[in-house]
């Protein structure tokens, strides 16, 4: 492993478990959500009733030397419905991870506070959610607590000398605090990707093996699949991981 990998951790907002509670909390988001965009649309109607205000028109036609277009004023009418339109949005957004968060849950039974974390981080760390739950399920089942036999530790199974590279003071045991465990492990799935130009199933055997050891593989000659990017991308649609093939990357030059 090289610099590359040295990054300095973000602070993340704390996050309140006891306020979720199964898939009930994320019902609520979602009542939440349908409640904001009933009152936009509202919104939307009402003012549409009122009418929108005349627009001024200039009869004169604008001098045909003027660089500047000439625009009729903006009708306030119209700012208006922009931000109507932002704000449903945002709330759609809100709606898809709401959904996302009960599948998730249900799908691998887990606490929806745990499915909330392991989604958001992955969106933060530019990892795709779906990959990151297969990951985490693969590597720990979900065990905060889970040691391997080569001493990687927690969700993400990140070993400490790896996650160093990210936080320089961490201490073995700060592993099993579940958020700077994933941000630490998705961080460094990413920082692989980027590594071997988006190729996910080598990045994937780097996270497994170690991006060293997967060198030397191909170097060598040999393939470095060892059966792990199936375990993780297994049945993802757009995801083909070779058998035999050597790999060649320009990460690994």
């Amino acid at each position: 492993m090289n610099n590359n990998y040295l990054h300095s951790v973000r602070a993340l907002p704390p996050y309140h478990t006891t306020e979720f509670s199964g898939l009930a909390a994320t019902q609520r988001t979602t009542a939440r959500a349908i409640a904001v965009v009933a009152g936009s649309v509202l919104v939307a109607i009402v003012l549409g009733m009122s009418g929108p205000s005349p627009i001024p028109i200039d009869t004169d036609p604008p001098s045909l030397s003027a660089n500047v277009a000439v625009l009729p004023p903006r009708d306030p009418l119209y700012g208006m419905l922009d931000s109507t339109q932002r704000a449903l949005a945002l709330v759609q957004l809100e709606l898809e991870r709401a959904r996302a968060l009960i599948h998730y849950s249900s799908r691998y039974k887990i606490a929806a506070d745990m499915a909330a974390l392991i989604y958001d981080t992955a969106v933060e760390e530019s990892i795709d959610p779906e990959v990151g739950f297969r990951l985490v399920k693969v590597e720990s089942a979900f065990d905060t607590r889970a040691v391997s036999s080569a001493g990687a530790l927690g969700l993400a199974q990140v070993m400490p000398n790896t996650a160093r590279y990210f936080k320089p003071d961490l201490r073995d045991d700060d592993l099993f605090d579940r958020e700077l465990n994933l941000r630490i492990g998705f961080r460094y799935l990413h920082d692989l990707i980027v590594t071997f130009e988006g190729d996910l199933p080598l990045a994937l055997i780097a996270y497994n093996r170690g991006p060293g050891r997967l060198r030397q593989l191909i170097a060598g000659g040999i393939a470095p699949w060892n059966g792990y990017a199936s375990s993780v991308l297994g049945g993802l649609n757009g995801y083909q991981v070779p058998v035999t093939r050597v790999a060649t990357a320009a990460g690994t030059q």
